[in-house]
C-alpha cells in the first residue's frame, strides 16, 4: 500500500517535469537555486563548551606609590617611569618618585641619632670617672675605718682620755663610710636613670632614621622579575588618562604592573548547566577577542566547589573557573576578553551537516541530496551533535552536496 502511494506522488512530479521541458525536475531545479549546498567531507567533529573570561598573568607585580612610615603624608611626583610595553629584567627602573623631601628627613634623623649616640658615649666617660672617684674616696674611707680600728685596740695602754679620742675618731670614720657608700648608691641610681633616658631617645631617633631612610629608599622602585610594563590609568578633570612622569600620585595609588607573559591564564565563569561537563586536566583552545587569529592551547586548572551568583540574575548559578595557557605570545596580555572552547569529545573522519539541513517528522530523519535528476530526500541516522552541526552515521557518502 505504502509503494502504490508514493507512486502515485512520483507520477504527478514527472507529468509537471515534463511539461516544463522534460529536462529533470523543475521543483528540484528551483529548489536548488534558492538554497545553499555544501559537499560533505569526512573531518573530526568536536563537541565544544564556549566559555568567557578575562585573561590575568599569574606571575605579576604591581607597583604602588609607597606607603611612607612615620607618620609622613603628602602626594608624590614622579620623576621617572618606564614606557608601557616595555620588556624589562629583574633590577631594571620602573618608577622613581621625587626623594627631596624623603632625602632631607633620612639626613636630618641619621644626623640626630649620630648626636644622642655621641651623648651616650661621653655620657658613659663621665659616668666612669665619676665613678672611679666615688670609689676611690670610698676606699679611703674604708682604709682609715681599718687605721682607728687599729687604734683602738691600743686603748687598755692608753689613758681614757686618748681612748675616747680613738673611738670617736672610729665612730666618724664609719659614718663616713657609710654616707659615701649610701651617696655612691644614689649617684649610680641617678646616673643609670640618665644614660637610659638617653638610650631611649637614642632608640627613637634609631628608629625615625630608619623609617625616613626607608621612605627615601621607597621612592625609586626596580622590577623584581622579568616581564612587561602594563601602565594604569589615573583620573584627570576629563576622565581616565595615562599617568605620566610630572603627575602627583598618593601612596598606595597603583602606577603600572609588571607581568611575565611566560606564565598567563583567564579566569572564567561557568554556567551551572555546564559545570557536569568540565573538569580539571580537560585540554581548551584559546582565542583573544582583540587578536582573532590567535589561538593558543591551554587546560582547565582548577574549578570552583561553590557557585557564585550571576551576571544577570540571583537565579543563575555560576562556578568560577582558571584556565592556564600554554606557551607564550608577545600579544598575550592581562584583562583582555577571551573565549575558551572545551573539548568534550571527538569523532573522527565523520560526515559532517548543518543542523539546519535536517528535516525530521514522523516518518523519520532525512537530508535533501542533490543527484543527477535534481534533488532527492535521504534518510539519514543521526550521531553526536552541538548547537551548529550533528554527525551523520549512516545515509551519506562522502561526496554528497547536501542542502544547508
Amino acid at each position: 500500500m505504502l509503494k502504490l502511494c508514493r507512486l502515485a506522488v512520483v507520477i504527478p512530479l514527472l507529468s509537471s517535469a515534463a511539461a516544463c521541458g522534460g529536462s529533470g525536475t523543475g521543483a528540484g531545479a528551483a529548489l536548488l537555486a534558492g538554497s545553499k549546498t555544501v559537499t560533505v567531507r569526512p573531518r573530526d567533529f568536536v563537541r565544544r563548551v564556549r566559555l568567557t573570561g578575562l585573561t590575568e598573568a599569574t606571575r605579576s607585580y604591581v607597583v604602588t606609590a609607597p606607603l611612607l612610615t612615620g607618620g609622613t603624608r603628602g602626594s608624590l611626583v614622579i620623576t621617572k617611569l618606564a614606557p608601557a610595553g616595555a620588556a624589562v629584567k629583574a633590577g631594571d627602573l620602573l618608577v622613581q618618585f621625587d626623594s627631596q623631601q624623603q632625602d632631607k628627613v633620612a639626613i636630618d634623623k641619621r644626623a640626630e641619632y649620630e648626636d644622642l649616640v655621641q651623648q651616650i658615649r661621653q655620657k658613659r666617660a663621665e659616668l666612669e670617672a665619676a665613678r672611679i672617684k666615688d670609689e676611690s674616696e670610698v676606699a679611703q674611707a674604708r682604709n682609715a675605718v681599718k687605721n682607728y680600728e687599729l687604734e683602738t685596740l691600743k686603748n687598755e695602754m692608753l689613758s681614757r682620755v686618748k681612748a675616747e679620742k680613738n673611738d670617736q675618731d672610729l665612730a666618724e670614720a664609719r659614718s663616713k663610710l657609710g654616707s659615701l657608700q649610701e651617696a655612691l648608691d644614689l649617684k649610680r641610681t641617678a646616673s643609670d636613670a640618665d644614660l637610659r633616658i638617653l638610650e631611649i631617645k637614642r632608640d627613637r631617633a634609631k628608629a625615625d632614621m630608619e623609617h625616613a631612610l626607608q621612605n627615601a629608599r621607597g621612592m625609586t622602585v626596580h622590577s623584581p622579575l622579568d616581564g612587561l610594563v602594563v601602565p594604569k590609568l589615573t583620573w584627570r578633570g576629563n576622565g581616565p588618562a595615562d599617568i605620566q612622569e610630572g603627575d602627583e600620585m598618593w601612596p598606595g595609588a597603583p602606577v603600572l604592573q609588571v607581568v611575565n607573559q611566560a606564565s598567563m591564564q583567564v579566569r572564567v565563569r561557568v554556567n551551572q548547566a555546564d559545570v557536569p561537563l568540565i573538569q580539571t586536566g580537560q585540554t581548551v583552545v584559546v582565542r583573544l577577542d582583540a587578536y582573532p587569529d590567535l589561538v593558543l592551547p591551554g587546560r582547565i586548572a582548577q574549578l570552583a566547589p561553590i557557585a557564585l551568583n550571576g551576571s544577570f540574575s540571583n537565579r543563575i548559578r555560576v562556578f568560577n573557573a582558571v584556565v592556564t595557557i600554554d606557551g607564550a605570545n608577545p600579544r598575550l596580555l592581562p584583562d583582555l576578553t577571551a573565549a575558551v572552547d572545551v573539548e568534550l569529545d571527538r569523532t573522527r573522519n565523520a560526515l559532517v551537516v548543518r543542523r539546519t539541513a535536517v528535516e525530521k517528522d514522523g516518518e523519520g530523519t532525512r537530508v535533501r541530496v542533490r543527484e543527477a535528476n535534481g534533488v532527492a530526500a535521504r534518510t539519514v541516522t543521526l550521531g553526536p551533535s552541538d548547537e551548529v552541526d550533528v554527525v551523520v552515521t549512516s545515509g551519506l557518502r562522502a561526496g554528497d552536496v547536501v542542502l544547508q
